[in-house]
Formats: structure tokens, sequence, C-alpha cells
């Protein structure tokens, strides 16, 4: 029998939603005759994107707690009512036989209504600081697959399974020709590559560090492939030459991560999981802006094992150019970091994490 049902939970950022259409694609590898539906929040990304990827989506009508008293907060309990009973709806019409969550406010009604139904539930915890629904709904769940050691200070020590978290096919399977990737950016192979990552929206204070340092960059011979986000874009387009190219965002990832000589990066689970299978120096500059500084202790992680350099946002006006030139001019340090990020690599995470929902199949 392979016509399972299978519900998928997760949203708000790329980082929630990537995950869960990587496992989808890959259930509907393993079962071909298989039923998905997803479940977001109904005014984020995930209304639109997972459709793109081609599957279904309802949406709940829920949101986080805001940090200071807004009226958002004082909609909060309207709005997990609303959910809870939407919720319940979609589970009893669907009859889903897992359910698997990927972090964000929409799992955590789903999660609860189908755990409260026995419906074998998996959680998949992109970070090293675990969020705050899955901490919710740890007890509830048969399965937590996690990226990173010591995850048993947020959650039970028997459902834990360290799978990695899933990254983009294409870069797993990407043994790109460096020369393609040269032509591709108009760029010159005789001078090293500094890549800029600040996500797909783009980071403020990475932008201005980048617009700062320009002509250091070009004194030190060094041609910089900068992604800094749609909403920035305007802003520095100008800066676009022979040897600074501005993009909104990157469609070639595997043509960027090619090039790259040096990475200069946020540091979301995500992009963190991905640069430790590209394997190249990275100096990881998290955001002080999300939720319990996660993206900092995530940097943390890597650079406690000599894999990653990190440079908090604070800092970055005095330390940038010392800590930068320490990597870019010794060989030696960056061989030492690309083999200590690669050694981190789990790139079998999305089977890993496929192999535990089927157990929970068999299991039943």
């Amino acid at each position: 029998m392979d016509n399972y049902k299978f519900i998928l939970s997760g949203g708000g950022t790329g980082g929630h939603i990537y995950p869960a259409v990587a496992i989808a694609n890959e259930l509907k590898k393993r079962f071909p005759k298989a039923e998905i539906l997803f479940v977001g929040a109904k005014d984020r990304m995930e209304m639109e994107k997972v459709p793109q990827a081609g599957y279904k989506i309802e949406g709940l009508w829920i949101s986080g707690l805001q940090r200071k008293l807004t009226l958002k907060n004082l909609m909060f309990p309207f709005k997990l009512i609303s959910s809870l009973i939407k919720a319940r709806g979609i589970v009893a019409k669907f009859k889903p036989d897992v359910v698997i969550g990927t972090g964000g406010f929409a799992s955590g009604p789903l999660l609860k209504i189908a755990s409260q139904k026995n419906i074998p539930c998996v959680l998949q915890e992109q970070n090293s600081y675990a969020g705050i629904t899955n901490k919710l709904l740890a007890n509830k769940v048969k399965k937590i697959c996690v990226a990173y050691d010591g995850m048993e200070q947020f959650f039970p020590a028997d459902k834990i399974i360290k799978t990695g978290n899933p990254v983009r096919g294409d870069l797993i399977r990407s043994a790109t020709n460096k020369e393609g990737a040269y032509q591709f950016f108009e760029l010159k192979s005789d001078k090293s590559v500094l890549l800029i990552l600040g996500g797909s929206l783009g980071a403020k204070r990475i932008n201005e560090l980048v617009e700062r340092h320009l002509p250091f960059f070009i004194a030190n011979r060094i041609q910089v492939v900068w992604q800094c986000g749609k909403l920035y874009y305007e802003t520095y387009k100008k800066y676009n030459s022979e040897t600074v190219k501005v993009y909104d965002f990157l469609n070639r990832m595997d043509y960027a991560y090619s090039v790259a000589d040096i990475i200069i990066s946020r540091a979301g689970a995500g992009s963190v999981s991905e640069l430790c299978i590209v394997g190249k120096p990275v100096l990881f500059i998290p955001s002080p802006n999300v939720a319990e500084d996660h993206q900092t202790k995530n940097a943390k992680a890597l650079e406690q094992e000599n894999a990653a350099v990190l440079i908090k946002e604070k800092d970055i006006a005095e330390t940038f150019e010392t800590v930068f030139l320490e990597v870019f001019k010794s060989k030696e340090k960056q061989e030492e970091l690309s083999v200590n990020i690669k050694k981190l690599a789990m790139p079998n995470a999305t089977k890993d994490i496929a192999d535990e929902i089927e157990k929970l199949l068999e299991s039943k």
C-alpha cells in the first residue's frame, strides 16, 4: 500500500517552508500515490511558495505573540481558538496517516489536534536553539528530527534523531564547472571572489558593511558577488561594475558557491546546513533580531568546531577588516575552515527524515 496521506505544516519563513517541501518531495518519490496537504498561516509566504512547488495548502488564521503589548497580542486567543477549530476540521476530513511539523506558528494547532487523535506526528527542528512551537509540541509527538547535538535540553532524549536539515537537491548534486560559473557572473578567474548572502529579503547591516568596504575589497583585488536582497536592490544596484556584481536574488546558487573563495552570510539554519555541504570558508554575521537569538547560537555551534568565523553585528565596525584579512591572507586558515565545516555536513537529511516517517507507517 502506498496511497498514504500526509499533512505537512510549517512556515512563516523560508527556513520552515523549504524543509517541508523537501520532505514532501521525498515522500512523493517513495509513495507516488500518496496524497499530500500543507497547512500554513493565512497571510504568510507559504501560501504562495507551496502552490509554486505543486502542493495544495490550507491556511489557518494564526500568528505569533509579539514581545510587547499590541493589538495583535489581544487577538491571539481568538486566532488560536479559530485555528484549533479549523485544524480539527482539516484533520477529520483529510484523515492523515502521519503529520509532519517543521516549525512556525501554524504547526502548533495542527499537531496538537493530530496528536490528540493519536495520529503519529514528527517534528523537524532546524536550529540549535529550539523554537517555542516545537518545544510546546515535544511531548505530544513520536519523533523529533534535529540538526545539532545537545538538543536534550529542549526535547525528550528518547525521541531525538539527528538527521540534519534538508537542503536543496541541486546543491548536493552540483559538481558545477567553475569556468561556466565565472562566465555566468562575468568574473576573472585570476582574482579572488567574495560571496555576500543576506537572505532573500536582504540584511541591512551586512549591506551597509559591504558598501563601506567596497574600496577595501577592490584594493585587495577581490571581486564581489553581492546578493543584497529584494528590499535593497534599488539602493545598491548603482555599484554594479566589472568587479562588483549586485543581485536582488541569486537563481544559480550552485554557480555562486562554485566561484566563491570566501563567503559572508547570515546564520539561519537553512544557510548553515547548505554552507556545510558547500565546504567553503565562511564568516557568519548572525541577525540579532530573531527569536531567542538563534542565529548567533547556530553560528557559535560551528565556531566551537573551528568550522566558521563568527562576527557579531554590534562588533563589525571595529573588527571586520582585521578578522576578514586574517582569513583572506591565510590559505592555511581557509583550508582548516573548509575541512572542518565539511565534517558537519549531513547531505542525507531528507532521506533520513523520510526513513523515520516510513518506520512510523510500518509500526501503525
